[in-house]
């Protein structure tokens, strides 16, 4: 059970019911992790837009390597509910679960290539410890042929995954087997 009350699909009405319709139509699904704003629907759809957005819209990175910041964010953060979701999503582009499980619990052990680590290594700092990033990552980034455009998207899905992982933590929001499957890529 979430920590608040939300509205159920069967209950909405109004506004609510256009954005949930909205939401359905275009993901496939209603998640757990919007109906949490059934109190706020102006807040889940802003919300919305900014994830289809920064994980979905034009960007300098793959949808795996979006995927893959998320899940390792997710995990540091203990973020069972975005692991599970998003883990799903990023097995879609690898059909690997099992490397997709070792992201999550020690991404040094998921064959990732150079790239990869780098993008995963600043998440995790720009997670544990922003107030130490600094040039120096950047020009890593840098160094293995990422462009200020993919470093400024690998900032915005590691800002994004923190800022909705505690959403997600902080209220409760749970998921189910069910849940998690279903939505479009």
């Amino acid at each position: 059970m979430p920590f608040i009350h939300q509205i159920n699909e069967e209950e909405a009405e109004g506004k609510l019911k256009e954005y949930y319709d909205s939401l359905v139509k275009s993901r496939g699904k209603l998640s757990n992790i919007m109906k949490i704003h059934s109190l706020n629907p102006g807040s889940m759809m802003a919300h919305m837009d900014l994830y289809l957005k920064i994980m979905f819209g034009k960007t300098a990175l793959k949808r795996e390597e979006n995927e893959l910041i998320a899940v390792v964010v997710s995990s540091i953060n203990k973020c069972e509910y975005c692991m599970k979701h998003h883990g799903e999503a990023l097995n879609f582009y690898w059909k690997n679960m099992e490397r997709v499980n070792a992201v999550a619990k020690d991404y040094t052990k998921a064959k990732l290539n150079e790239k990869q680590i780098k993008i995963v290594e600043h998440a995790i700092k720009l997670t544990k410890s922003p107030y130490n990033t600094n040039q120096k990552e950047v020009d890593d980034l840098r160094a293995v042929g990422l462009t200020d455009e993919e470093i400024l998207s690998v900032n915005l899905v590691t800002s994004y995954f923190n800022f909705v992982n505690r959403i997600a933590l902080g209220l409760g929001v749970e998921f189910s087997e069910e849940e998690i499957k279903g939505y479009k890529y």
